[in-house]
């Protein structure tokens, strides 16, 4: 019996599982353009943790590497798969479970789209905040394997802050609760974090209880110029003084872009701030008069939420506008922000030496930047030259005492980097927890750990 049929005969007639290669092959990848996969064998399409369940022990016995996705929208080829791995999409397990407004905490299935469960809240005055840029498409579990950020975690912190619980498979196949959904618990060792940011190597997350707050009042928005990177690195850094929701920055190199495709009227500026204040609105023209002493350019603020939607346009113009000059290669390292000019500075120089067009923007409030290499499409010498810089780049932060991966994870192709990080006794750590949970090493192998 052909390991196919094997499967098949395990999960039951009810399963959905997919063979047929042009569809299979939709499933073998995210969106890292250099990290190596295959189609896998067979793609379930799960309908429940009991369904994984039954996958997973076959899988175990059977020792077939297991691919956990949600929504492909990784940029670490996290989710990528190979000729002899099963997928397990939970692309259909995207169910708000309950939304206890009283309490303030939702419980999902992990296939629940980001903004879909922010969506929800709202009806009950509340929000979900975590924000990565793929919040309109990237899964909720997902989220919670990568740890993802985004723009307001620069105050309300990265998915692991608002992760009370979860539902966990196991290798095994055993389906185990971890933490609390109560606010303090301090029962056991915190072993629902170490699932947070594990990236499907120590099991599949299933379900999720978040935390919800009470909506915050629409932001005040202010954008500010500068001369430079330096100098705008150096305001963002005095402007954490006033508590920003949002505090994002811009290069030459990306501001030149958006005006070649949209001008917005930054023909001048050497670089840009944009910061959101959700309280003390007040506090706007303090801010700005705090940009002053760093060579400011011009600067203007609004509390008006079609204003924002203008002002921060430059920002959600940035990755695109670097897209149309070419393939692109969309990096994510963070640092110090104390570092962020220095960082930038030995970049630009890493351009000129590669002869590559690179971009910077980023979340300046945590030291997140997201540097984006551009070379031209089918230019296998130029694309060879762009993975070398990719590199660099990280190894560029790392040297600032940053790390390779702020919010995008680390997948296959930050692996290697990760030894540059940590010693050899903490190496060994990961991979002896990874052999208590999965002690066959079915679960995502090759990735997250050296």
């Amino acid at each position: 019996m052909s390991q196919l049929v094997a499967l098949a005969a395990a999960l039951g007639p009810d399963a959905t599982l997919i063979s047929d290669l042009d569809i299979t092959a939709s499933y073998s990848r995210d969106h890292a353009p250099f990290a190596v996969s295959a189609p896998p064998f067979a793609v379930l399409v799960a309908k429940n943790a009991q369904e994984i369940s039954k996958a997973l022990i076959f899988a175990n016995e059977n020792k077939i590497p297991v691919v956990t996705r949600g929504a492909g929208s990784g940029l670490s080829g996290g989710a990528n798969s190979d000729a002899q791995s099963l997928v397990i999409s939970l692309e259909k397990m995207n169910q708000i479970l309950s939304l206890d407004a009283a309490n303030q905490i939702a419980r999902v299935q992990a296939g629940v789209i980001n903004i879909d469960l922010d969506t929800a809240a709202k009806e009950h005055g509340l929000a979900y905040l975590p924000d990565p840029a793929s919040r309109e498409w990237s899964t909720l579990g997902g989220n919670a394997a990568t740890n993802a950020g985004g723009m307001c975690c620069v105050k309300y912190g990265v998915t692991a802050a608002h992760v009370r619980a979860m539902q966990v498979v196991l290798a095994s196949g055993e389906i185990i609760e971890l933490g609390s959904a109560t606010k303090k618990s301090v029962t056991t060792y915190d072993l629902l974090h170490l699932f947070v940011g594990s990236e499907g190597t120590l099991g599949i997350i299933t379900e999720l209880t978040l935390n919800l707050v009470v909506r915050p009042a629409a932001a005040a928005t202010l954008i500010a110029t500068f001369p430079n990177i330096t100098k705008a690195a150096a305001a963002a850094a005095a402007l954490l003084q006033y508590r920003p929701s949002m505090l994002e920055i811009v290069d030459q190199t990306t501001l030149k872009a958006v005006e070649a495709w949209h001008p917005l009227g930054f023909e001048v500026a050497g670089s840009v701030l944009l910061m959101q204040l959700d309280e003390n609105h007040s506090q706007c023209e303090a801010a700005l008069n705090t940009c002053k002493g760093f060579d400011l350019i011009d600067g203007v603020y609004s509390d008006d939420p079609a204003d924002a939607a203008d002002l921060i346009r430059v920002r959600k113009l940035a990755y695109p506008a670097l897209e149309r000059l070419g393939a692109t290669l969309l990096d994510d390292v963070a640092l110090p922000i104390t570092k962020i000019a220095e960082f930038v500075e030995k970049v630009e120089a890493l351009s000129k030496e590669r002869n590559l067009v690179i971009g910077i923007f980023g979340h300046a409030g945590d030291g997140n930047m997201h540097p984006t290499i551009v070379h031209d499409h089918g230019d296998l010498a130029a694309a060879e030259r762009a993975q070398k810089a990719f590199s660099d780049i990280v190894e560029i932060a790392q040297s600032l005492g940053g790390t390779a991966s702020g919010e995008h994870g680390i997948g296959s192709i930050k692996a290697s980097f990760v030894a540059n990080e940590i010693s050899t006794t903490l190496v060994e750590l990961q991979r002896a927890v990874k052999k208590v949970f999965d002690p066959n090493s079915i679960l995502n192998p090759g990735k997250k750990i050296p």
